[in-house]
């Protein structure tokens, strides 16, 4: 049993989003051969303009089949009858009569919502191994290799955005020679902002929705950027209220547990928006107000005693057990990578904007401040989260192969001892699930200074 099936069901709108995200295929084959759209594949949260030009952004293991998509399209069909509030009533209503039998049903449902991704995820790994992959790259580009190797060739085309990372530009590169049939359209970031950076940059951004325009045979306006960018600020804005409200608070609406599966769902689900920005605005200021009315009345968990653990990065690959041992050792973990790296950062929209510069500025800042163009600016961007989170300690995830971000714990550690004078520690992750109790002994350890 999961230690947080009693109340993620309890949830609608996290329902809503697992469904949407496990039940892609379905979705995605709709799109593509019913309604004739364009799927274009995205990595890290580079979707706006691929929503913008009227497409169908998609992380590429979304068009996977999941083994619980079964059992969520039963949800779906009684939620398209009933509503996702009366289908999460009833869930809740059948796990509170005790039946053992109908109560597993409802567990197995939301245990393998959680587990089947992260099952997945291993599986594109090993791919991407399979098919030659460099054993110097991390654990989240030889999953996306493997994504692209068994699903790749069904996408229109490839948004490949350029960042810090050598290795991850090479993936990019990569991409034509796994699947030759997608375009390939691309964003070259300046790698800092000197000069005519954001002149640059603005233009790479037209040139790429020129592409867009040859894709789908349409024009893209002005106007449909800031439609887009109204809806990804609104989105932007639930997410960080539920970051800094929320999960920085005294008070939660959920056990912790619980509600780092939901933080770690929202940070999964951010970079392609489930496929649609729309619906996924919907789901998450749903999620926010259905928060907060817990909190509101009372319905949750007093963590005030619980420290505050900054667990990061997540977005290349990490353990999600985690979150479940810091729980059972006394702490709640805190996951916030989108904002740490700016990409939640709202876009502004007004009509006496160019949006396409506004959106080289956004990536700009992003590449400056969030990811840092160097180990120093880095560094300062973890420091700076930990210090508005108020953390009480950080759990820094070091990839095996990964050469541009984990490589700068040693400066990180010194600055979070001299600057913020809290405790900081390391795991080393290749694989989901591999080294486990390792993690635990290492989390222990870290956790005994709580003591005191």
């Amino acid at each position: 049993m999961s230690l947080i099936a009693d109340e993620i069901i309890t949830f609608s709108s996290v329902l809503r989003m697992a469904y949407n995200l496990l039940n892609g295929r379905n979705y995605l084959k709709r799109k593509k051969f019913r309604e004739k759209e364009k799927l274009v594949a995205v990595t890290l949260p580079f979707s706006d303009l691929a929503f913008a030009a009227g497409t169908v952004p998609v992380f590429p293991i979304r068009m996977h089949k999941f083994e619980i998509s079964q059992y969520l399209s039963y949800l779906g069909s009684a939620s398209s009858i009933f509503g996702w509030k009366n289908v999460s009533n009833f869930l809740s209503f059948i796990k509170n009569l005790g039946i053992n039998e109908v109560s597993k049903i409802v567990d197995d449902i939301i245990e393998n919502v959680i587990d089947t991704i992260n099952v997945k995820y291993n599986e594109m790994y090993d791919v991407g191994i399979e098919n030659g992959i460099s054993s110097d790259f991390c654990y989240g580009l030889k999953s996306l290799v493997g994504m692209h190797v068994t699903k790749g060739r069904n996408v229109d085309a490839c948004l490949n955005v350029t960042i810090r990372c050598s290795a991850y530009n090479k993936y990019l590169e990569s991409l034509k020679s796994i699947n030759e049939k997608p375009s390939q359209i691309w964003i070259d970031i300046p790698p800092r902002n000197l000069g005519n950076s954001i002149e640059l940059l603005t233009d790479n951004i037209s040139n790429a929705l020129n592409e867009f325009e040859k894709l789908t045979g349409n024009s893209i306006t002005d106007n449909d950027l800031r439609e887009h960018f109204k809806i990804g600020n609104q989105i932007k804005r639930s997410y960080k209220n539920i970051i800094y409200d929320i999960s920085a608070s005294d008070f939660y609406p959920c056990n912790p547990a619980t509600f780092s599966e939901i933080m770690a769902l929202l940070s999964i689900t951010f970079q392609d928006y489930n496929s649609n920005a729309t619906r996924y605005r919907d789901n998450i200021v749903a999620l926010e107000k259905e928060m907060r009315e817990r909190i509101r009345n009372g319905i949750g968990m007093d963590v005030s005693k619980m420290p505050r653990i900054f667990v990061t990065p997540m977005f290349g690959g990490w353990e999600p057990k985690t979150h479940e041992i810091l729980y059972e050792l006394g702490g709640r973990a805190l996951y916030a990578d989108w904002e740490l790296l700016k990409f939640l950062e709202e876009i502004p929209t007004g009509s006496h904007t160019n949006p396409s510069e506004e959106y080289a500025r956004f990536l700009m800042r992003a590449t400056e401040t969030g990811i840092g163009c160097d180990n120093d600016k880095l560094t300062d961007s973890y420091l700076r989260m930990a210090s508005d989170l108020n953390a009480d300690g950080i759990v820094f995830f070091q990839l095996f192969g990964c050469h541009s971000i984990s490589n700068c714990y040693a400066m990180l550690r010194e600055k979070v001892r001299r600057e913020l004078e809290i405790p900081i520690t390391a795991i080393t992750f290749n694989k989901i699930g591999d080294n486990v109790e390792q993690v635990k002994t290492r989390l222990g350890a870290f956790m005994e200074m709580f003591k005191y």
